[in-house]
């Protein structure tokens, strides 16, 4: 059933207003689950395992619609949020463009077990979050407006499956006082999104130019030139329906950590010529870490986590680093592909970068072209008969020199595996299918930081951060289609998860930390001994 729908539209300007209008300065709670080092136990799902569960943050990694054609041949992106609790969520969502600038916000408030689909044509060719959501707006509900204040409507549902009610106040981690309440900010909201802003966002998701309104005032390019609109869409657990964008103010006063949203999504091109598939997949869930408490805008302060980094690392500045306690993300995949054959076979890498940050932490800042061409690490191709090509700088030295090949791709991207001059050449055997080791790391860089040693290349400071984090965070999906007829999106496989450390480049390829390892406690072998060299342990 179609909740109400809340759009709060951001005019992006330079300086970022809205979120920094909050600056609360919290000290640090410890935490009793979690002792000094790496964790002994995995109490809390103190793990930086990403796995398809519960969560406080949902990742669209990529997405991509075509607003000009007709519904019936345009390529569209569809993503659905679940609440899978019984209390009332707020879910606070963002669309950023492929080089990571933040162009608009909205909010959907969702009852408990609710469940909203989002059309991103709806969004870029219409205007509007959700047909149907809100009143005078075509679809299966139009007319209907349910307010935060109504009840769900369940019929006979048994006691152990009813959503609690009242939704304004049924959640203990709500703000329902003062001007940020709940039952005042997403109460009846517009859905529909204003002409003008429409204008700007058709313009900056495919010529990456400022409009009059969403970055007003940057006179640089704010995401690629594509024919369609491209980028990536976060969605957080959050108090209330703010306006609020990615930054100190908005992770210290707005989300929440309550691990319960679960998401997914489809990528649909109806287009005879250029498509007829469709395929879909989760969305990357990132848990909190620990869970739960109050947000800052209640008195919560910040908790102790034992993660390293965090997901919102680079817009935490002024803070505690790891305020939003979200799992980091891998940089090492193995992916598998299909170029050719008798069924036409095609395979895009559908990857999702770290960008480079800004100093101020915002997420609207100018400076976003530094995410255009992100360093990659090392790139090794494996045809079905354990033939290897790559694509790296070349840590052996050859004579007479070959000139290093500089790899490059932006925050967000869908790139063939044909390509080669992104990935290594396929290898002469003829063989059409294989796998991809991928070494996504981008060195790191100033305003991305770690908790901990192992992932800095400065000391460890007390309470702070170290001085620059040299591995970065990545997320792959597999995208394989053909014949116009079969289409399927997965998730590569990651080596290594977020609290793995930076993997060099000529490193041997396989799981982070190698093989063989011998567990503590075991006879037989003895851990570090070759030929039991590789190990379990995270930085």
């Amino acid at each position: 059933m179609k909740k109400f729908t809340v759009v709060a539209m951001v005019v992006a300007l330079m300086t970022a207003g809205s979120a920094f209008a909050v600056q609360r300065h919290l000290t640090i709670a410890p935490n009793a689950t979690f002792a000094a080092g790496s964790p002994a136990s995995t109490n809390n799902d103190d793990t930086c395992d990403i796995g398809v569960a519960p969560a406080a943050t949902l990742l669209l990694p990529y997405f991509e619609v075509d607003f000009v054609s007709a519904a019936s041949a345009a390529r569209t992106t569809l993503f659905t949020i679940t609440n899978t609790s019984r209390l009332p969520q707020v879910a606070h969502v963002v669309l950023w463009t492929d080089w990571s600038y933040a162009a608009l916000d909205f909010n959907i408030f969702l009852t408990g077990y609710d469940v909203q689909g989002i059309n991103m044509y709806d969004i870029f060719n219409r205007g509007i979050i959700a047909p149907g959501a809100i009143p005078g707006v075509s679809g299966s509900t139009s007319g209907t407006d349910v307010r935060t204040t109504a009840p769900s409507l369940t019929v006979g549902n048994p006691p152990n499956a009813t959503p609690a009610t009242p939704n304004a106040t049924a959640n203990p981690n709500f703000i329902i006082t003062g001007a940020s309440a709940v039952g005042t900010l997403c109460q009846a909201q517009p859905g529909v999104i204003p002409g003008a802003y429409l204008a700007d966002l058709q313009r900056i998701f495919t010529t990456g130019q400022a409009g009059a309104i969403i970055g007003a005032g940057c006179t640089t390019r704010l995401g690629g030139i594509h024919s369609n609109a491209v980028g990536y869409v976060t969605v957080d657990v959050a108090a209330t329906c703010t306006t609020s964008l990615p930054g100190p103010g908005y992770f210290s006063t707005f989300i929440n950590f309550d691990n319960v949203l679960i998401g997914d999504y489809q990528d649909i091109n109806p287009n005879a010529t250029t498509g007829n598939y469709a395929g879909g997949n989760p969305m990357v869930h990132l848990r909190a870490v620990p869970e739960g408490g109050p947000p800052g805008a209640l008195g919560g302060t910040p908790v102790a986590t034992n993660l390293p980094f965090t997901f919102y690392d680079r817009y935490t500045t002024g803070f505690l680093r790891t305020i939003d306690r979200r799992q980091p993300l891998p940089s090492v995949f193995a992916a598998r592909y299909i170029q050719g054959g008798t069924g036409n076979f095609n395979t895009n890498y559908k990857i999702w970068r770290e960008g480079l940050g800004d100093p101020s932490g915002s997420s609207t800042n100018c400076n976003v072209s530094i995410n255009s061409a992100l360093a990659v690490a090392e790139i090794v191709r494996f045809d079905e008969h354990e033939n290897a090509t790559t694509a790296a700088f070349s840590p052996t030295p050859i004579s007479p020199p070959i000139a290093p090949t500089a790899l490059t791709l932006p925050e967000t991207s869908s790139t063939s595996t044909a390509n080669s001059a992104v990935f290594p050449t396929i290898a002469a055997s003829g063989d059409v299918a294989g796998w991809m080791y991928l070494n996504l790391n981008d060195g790191g860089g100033a305003n991305l930081t770690a908790q901990r040693a192992g992932f800095g290349t400065g000391p460890p400071v007390t309470g702070a951060a170290f001085s620059a984090r040299n591995v970065s965070q990545n997320w792959t999906i597999i995208s394989m289609f053909a014949e116009g007829r079969y289409s399927v999106d997965f998730d590569a496989a990651w080596l290594g998860n977020g609290c793995s450390g930076a993997v060099a480049v000529g490193a041997t390829v396989g799981p982070v930390g190698g093989v063989p390892v011998c567990p503590v406690g075991a006879t037989g072998c003895t851990p570090g001994v070759a030929p039991y060299t590789g190990t379990n342990v995270t930085p």
